[in-house]
């Protein structure tokens, strides 16, 4: 295939357009490179997609493409894209998120699924209304390539090179020393992540095969105990589990999900279907996965080759920790 990726130097692009020159495909991406170019084999682009629909001018002149992959968060972005590319492109992904649905309480919820309003068109993109810009971005696919469109509405993405430091969160805080690990007193609560490698492969063989219309790409819900003893062991297993209620920590100033002193992959009451979607309908139409444990097990390894004790995006301070655990023990522990 001819393939344009729009993106190709981080994470989930660079995937996508490492498959492909693997396999055997023209590969062109487009990308600022900023810190990374596109992997060996790809031709570049270099455009900087701020800039407005000129950055497309390189792609839009060079022929008719197979496939075109996007992963766009900036609505603006991706409606250039569109005008400028669509035209001539026999098969368009766009790799969405499970955040577009408005129901985050319901397990097991399918693609039917009703989704948030997109973002008003004078809105600008926040991380506070992402699945808003995300849902504008799949409108605005939708209207311009019709059946031509996959919609990917993907969940959580980990493996090797996920830079938002969450999936690896917790081997790593196992492996970086003996001392006891804080967690929150979840046990049932499940976890959901899609291997990198198992996407990007499903989506170069969606496109190749013609797989249209919206599709869930999530991995299989597994409870946080069993993701959490998981980590612990690929760790060494030396580190005691120190389990806090929920309602305590949340009380306490600790976060959600992501970000500075958050407990990773932990979230609110009513967000019991946000990690526990259904991928029945993306197996069916060929999404592949390998078991969870592989994926836990080379994002520990990558973070050991990152650095355990580097500043992380998503997590506790060691400070903050320390603190958390010494005012836990001193009201559930003490004598």
């Amino acid at each position: 295939m001819r393939i344009l990726v729009l993106g190709g130097t981080a994470f989930l692009s660079a995937e996508i357009a490492r498959q492909a020159v693997a396999a055997g495909h023209d590969v062109m991406c487009l990308a600022r490179g900023t810190d990374t170019s596109p992997p060996d084999g790809a031709s570049w682009l270099q455009a900087d997609r701020s800039q407005g629909p000129a950055a497309y001018a390189g792609a839009s002149g060079v022929g008719e493409w197979d496939a075109v992959f996007e992963v766009a968060r900036d609505p603006r972005q991706a409606r250039e894209a569109l005008e400028a590319l669509a035209g001539g492109t026999r098969h368009w992904t766009f790799v969405s998120s499970c955040s577009v649905y408005a129901d985050q309480s319901v397990p097991g919820a399918a693609e039917d699924a009703a989704v948030l309003a997109p973002l008003a068109a004078n809105a600008d993109p926040t991380a506070e209304n992402y699945g808003e810009t995300k849902s504008a971005i799949e409108r605005a696919t939708a209207d311009v390539v019709g059946d031509r469109a996959h919609l990917c509405r993907a969940g959580l993405i980990g493996g090797p090179g996920d830079g938002s430091d969450r999936y690896g969160y917790w081997p790593a805080r196992f492996a970086r020393d003996s001392g006891p690990v804080l967690a929150p007193e979840i046990p049932a609560d499940p976890t959901q992540v899609i291997d990198v490698r198992d996407l990007a492969a499903w989506l170069l063989i969606a496109a190749g095969t013609g797989v249209t219309g919206v599709l869930n790409a999530v991995g299989d819900p597994v409870p946080f105990a069993a993701y959490l003893e998981e980590s612990r062991r690929l760790a060494g297993g030396v580190s005691e589990t120190v389990l806090a209620p929920a309602d305590w920590l949340a009380a306490r100033g600790a976060n959600y999900w992501a970000g500075p002193d958050s407990f990773p992959l932990w979230l609110p009451q009513g967000h019991d279907g946000f990690s526990s979607r259904s991928n029945a309908a993306a197996r069916v139409a060929g999404l592949r996965l390998r078991p969870w444990t592989r994926t836990l097990a080379d994002s520990l390894a990558d973070e050991r080759r990152r650095g355990l004790d580097r500043e992380r995006k998503a997590g506790l301070s060691p400070d903050t920790e320390r603190r958390l655990l010494g005012e836990f023990r001193a009201e559930f522990q003490s004598a």
